[in-house]
């Protein structure tokens, strides 16, 4: 299937400008923009406040223009339409049609709010949960279970991060549904992945470091035998809950073991698509910068944010906590260049995650607070939050 951004090339033609004029506003070549257009390339983040200025969006909306769909794509395929008037007759080419519809949302996680995700991920999750209620037992049924559970913890994912990592209750209860059909499946791979979301909720949002380390934990326990990744990412997050509990001592065994795992994995792993090669950088650094190993966590981040291109809710958290590493390090210069790319990265995304850690840099920078360059800093930040 062919990939476009038919929203940016609309939004083009409706303010009366062609590739070649859009083009020559930005200084670049009309086979850029036709890149960008194709889905084959995206506009770098230093470009895209002009980009926004020239087609009259806000940067929000840039980045609803910038998700890639399917020229094929439509609201609603002619076999998921049949099957919603006729459930009991769906088949597996349904199933298959609606777990495209879910990875193709899921592709654009990492790159445009989550909140512009919100609506079509709930409908889609709507479909599969009637589908799996009234269709007849057997494979079908059995795979829109499956499929069911991940839309949940999709959901809560997105929920999650679309409200800056603030409303706890309705995640879990989505990661809570995933559990419960995961367990009557026996299925422990997707039981273990939604585990490890309710244990980001304790981590990253409640700050309840011990429950996070015991849903960690128990993560790790439901995958040990099925999943290598997911048994490499639980220990990562039980060794950061160690590290946020200042036990140094348990924090490199858990890295220890979670490098191990992760080392064994492969590709017919059922959960190797949530594996990333920085994936052990990024909670590396995390847990070195909260054990005060500013030097090594300075190292493992800076290294991890080269390393990062498009996913960049993740690149916008590492970001800001490689400028909490500089900061107390009292490399300002550095600070500051991490904290712009920082919040550059958020101008397209909103990422609860990356925009919470930004903040508790910005507050970190209150003894320079004189000095131009940190409040031209601070400037483009609370421009963010206006624009949002």
């Amino acid at each position: 299937m062919a990939l476009k951004r038919h929203g940016l090339a609309r939004r083009r033609r409706a303010v009366g400008l062609t590739q070649e004029s859009l083009a020559e506003a930005l200084r670049v070549e009309r086979s850029t923009i036709a890149r960008w257009e194709s889905g084959k390339a995206a506009p770098q983040p230093w470009i895209r406040p002009r980009l926004a200025e020239l087609l009259h969006v806000s940067a929000e909306d840039l980045g609803e223009l910038l998700v890639v769909s399917s020229t094929d794509e439509q609201p609603l395929t002619d076999r998921t339409d049949y099957a919603m008037r006729h459930p009991s007759r769906v088949d597996l080419s349904t199933v298959t049609d609606l777990r495209n519809s879910m990875d193709s949302l899921g592709e654009h996680y990492d790159r445009v709010p989550s909140a512009t995700l919100l609506a079509r991920a709930a409908e889609y999750a709507s479909r599969v949960s009637f589908l799996a209620r009234e269709s007849p037992s057997g494979r079908v049924q059995r795979e829109l279970r499956v499929l069911q559970a991940d839309a949940a913890t999709f959901m809560g994912q997105l929920v999650w991060d679309a409200s800056q990592r603030r409303d706890h209750i309705t995640a879990r209860s989505y990661y809570t549904q995933s559990v419960e059909v995961a367990r009557h499946l026996g299925d422990p791979n997707t039981e273990g992945h939604a585990l490890l979301r309710t244990c980001y909720v304790a981590l990253y949002g409640a700050n309840d470091y011990q429950e996070g380390l015991d849903l960690a934990l128990q993560a790790a326990r439901t995958v040990r035998c099925t999943s290598y990744v997911l048994t490499g990412l639980a220990m990562l997050h039980a060794a950061e809950a160690h590290a946020f509990l200042h036990e140094a001592g348990e924090c490199e065994r858990a890295l220890s073991d979670a490098e191990r795992y992760l080392s064994q994995a492969h590709g017919a792993d059922a959960a190797h698509e949530l594996l990333s090669p920085t994936h052990f950088g990024r909670l590396a650094g995390s847990c070195y910068l909260s054990l005060g190993d500013y030097r090594k966590a300075e190292e493992l981040l800076a290294h991890t944010a080269d390393a990062l291109h498009d996913r960049r809710k993740s690149r916008a958290i590492v970001l800001g906590n490689l400028t909490l590493a500089r900061l107390r390090n009292r490399d300002l210069d550095a600070a500051l260049i991490a904290f712009n790319d920082a919040v550059s990265e958020l101008h397209g995304t909103r990422g609860g995650g990356g925009m919470n850690i930004v903040f508790r840099a910005a507050r970190e920078m209150r003894p320079w607070r004189n000095e131009p360059a940190v409040q031209d800093a601070q400037d483009r930040l609370m421009a963010l939050m206006e624009a949002a």
